[in-house]
């Protein structure tokens, strides 16, 4: 089984957060995070920092990363602006998103739905003609905060969109943690099997089914799992959004089910707790709290 897991708690993890923390804490993080051997680590977002002021500084963490090492560096951007800002660093991946409704997209990019992915479009152009690769996230691809249920024939709409314009990998979001397995099941099938395209997930837990539906995701054919050491985080423009599952969590059903993942649980069960130091609050893992067994 072809697997990736990438980590987005420098990011998705810390960003609707009030403590904002420093960026050589936060390139430590994503150190500790590439230290446990994670294929993947998403450790900035290159938005305005009025906006969510704990992404500040987003370029001083790319210059504090460790040198070398396996794991790849990947940056979010919103639109070419944004794009502006990663290009002129060293990070060789770059993440877009938009919403697939209009009122989340609204709330989260200020545009419509056709504009969100016309912007994610157009970073995923410059971005290959800089020899970057693009991952492409469609937010709220399972349900909305403000528009309810979303149709999974306009999520694989949208998708089949990005994919015919080249995107290297769409990932498909839980943003507000409403997903069933058999409804992750059903639009990670359609994705793999009708646009042929590398396919992720992005699963937030905030009703406690995100590890069930991971498991069910990669049984669809899903080849990437985003995860936030810890559990920590949150959407700050979806009320009531909790962090991303927990990557340690992700990890230890995945070797108790006899998949390897290249990670080491134990150095990951580290890194939530010395996190849970950092920011002198409990982190809702549960692995973390309990400890590997056996």
């Amino acid at each position: 089984m072809r697997l990736e897991l990438c980590d987005v708690s420098p990011r998705d993890g810390l960003q609707s957060l009030e403590l904002v923390l420093p960026p050589g804490t936060r390139a430590e993080l994503a150190g500790r995070l590439a230290a446990s051997g994670l294929q993947r680590v998403e450790v900035a977002s290159f938005v305005r920092d009025e906006l969510v002021p704990a992404m500040a500084g987003a370029e001083e963490v790319v210059a504090a990363l460790p040198v070398g090492g396996a794991t790849t560096w990947a940056g979010l951007v919103l639109n070419e602006r944004g794009y502006d800002r990663l290009a002129a660093t060293s990070l060789p991946e770059t993440h877009a998103t938009f919403g697939v409704t209009e009122t989340f997209q609204q709330r989260n990019g200020g545009s419509s739905v056709a504009d969100g992915l016309a912007r994610a479009l157009a970073v995923t152009g410059r971005a290959h003609a800089d020899g970057r690769r693009v991952s492409v996230t469609l937010s709220c691809a399972f349900g909305c905060p403000y528009e309810g249920p979303v149709d999974p024939g306009v999520v694989q709409a949208l998708a089949a969109r990005a994919v015919a314009h080249g995107v290297d990998e769409v990932v498909l979001a839980d943003t507000i943690g409403v997903a069933a397995p058999s409804e992750v099941r059903g639009l990670v099938e359609r994705c793999v099997r009708d646009l042929g395209a590398a396919t992720g997930v992005h699963l937030h837990d905030t009703r406690g089914t995100a590890v069930a539906c991971v498991l069910t995701a990669l049984e669809a054919g899903a080849t990437l799992v985003d995860g936030s050491v810890g559990g920590v985080g949150g959407c700050p423009f979806a009320p009531g959004a909790q962090g991303n599952v927990a990557t340690e969590d992700v990890v230890y059903v995945l070797e108790r089910e006899g998949i390897a993942t290249g990670v080491d649980l134990d150095a990951l069960i580290g890194t939530a707790r010395w996190l849970a130091e950092v920011l002198a609050r409990p982190m809702p893992g549960r692995v973390q709290r309990a400890g590997r067994w056996p």
